[in-house]
């Protein structure tokens, strides 16, 4: 059986030859609408390629977040159409396997619930690498209320001192919180820290052993900062990786979309929030 390109080269000939394409589709016992048929324009051209862009700038967010991100820039598009075409394009993000925690039986834990911003802010470690050889310990600390990450320290070491130094510096710029949870790690659980939170009534809520879930905002926080940005850079030193970490953590309070917070950033829901509780008090 001849191909497509072999079927429409005898056809060419033959009507060079003065037949008409019925004719010719005649003699060579061709299905004459297969050789009618004009492929329509792609009318979502310009979708895939801003998906395409989408996918090169933030490469480890799906397809929700890149609808968001086109509503945003002013496109209308289903989010069902851009799901659909994400998957032609085969942009999917490939699921990182990770570590599956146990719940343990606690069934008398009561967890810490977050009623508005500045109420429960939480803060832990993760760790990296500059370079070949030098490890980092990054701090974070964020409102679990908002979801705002207030700061990414990053540091060779980080005592106790370090940890007050840098808390002392969100509260110059943001009233301090009712409650710090934390796990028990040496660092927070310091007299120096316990005696510097009492000083300015801040209560802290240390969380159970081997219970990091009850620590969950920290956790889920430190799962997509090592899955949009940690796995795929490399630090040349601690001062370009202060650098970076700054900058993902302003682009994740401005630009970052949540679906918990129905698909706004942090710092928009927190103002959305502010003008609720305004307009229900008159102030």
């Amino acid at each position: 059986m001849i191909g497509r390109t072999q079927q429409q080269d005898l056809l060419d000939f033959l009507q060079g030859r003065g037949l008409s394409l019925r004719r010719a589709c005649r003699l060579l016992e061709f299905n004459r609408s297969t050789f009618q048929y004009r492929p329509r324009p792609d009318r979502n051209a310009e979708l895939r390629e801003q998906l395409r862009t989408f996918s090169q700038l933030k490469r480890r967010r799906g397809s929700v977040k890149a609808w968001n991100w086109l509503q945003r820039q002013g496109k209308k598009a289903s989010r069902n159409r851009i799901h659909r075409l994400w998957k032609q394009e085969r942009l999917q993000v490939a699921k990182r396997s990770g570590k599956k925690y146990k719940p343990k039986d606690k069934r008398g834990f009561v967890p810490l619930v977050a009623l508005y911003p500045g109420h429960v802010w939480s803060y832990d470690f993760i760790f990296d690498a500059a370079g070949t050889s030098t490890k980092l310990k990054i701090l974070t600390i964020g409102d679990d209320f908002t979801r705002e990450c207030l700061a990414i320290e990053v540091a060779t070491s980080m005592p106790s001192e370090k940890v007050i130094e840098v808390l002392a510096r969100l509260l110059d710029a943001h009233k301090a919180p009712r409650y710090l949870r934390s796990d028990n790690g040496p660092e927070f659980i310091a007299h120096a820290v316990k005696a510097w939170l009492a000083g300015r009534k801040t209560q802290t809520y240390y969380i159970d052993p081997g219970c990091p879930w009850q620590n969950g905002f920290r956790e889920s926080f430190h799962g997509r900062f090592r899955d949009e940005f940690l796995y795929g850079t490399l630090f040349a030193s601690v001062a370009e990786s202060r650098v970076l970490c700054e900058s993902y953590r302003r682009e994740y309070n401005d630009e970052r979309p949540h679906q918990s917070l129905g698909y706004l950033t942090p710092m928009e829901f927190k103002q959305k929030w502010l003008q609720e509780q305004s307009q229900t008090t008159g102030d």
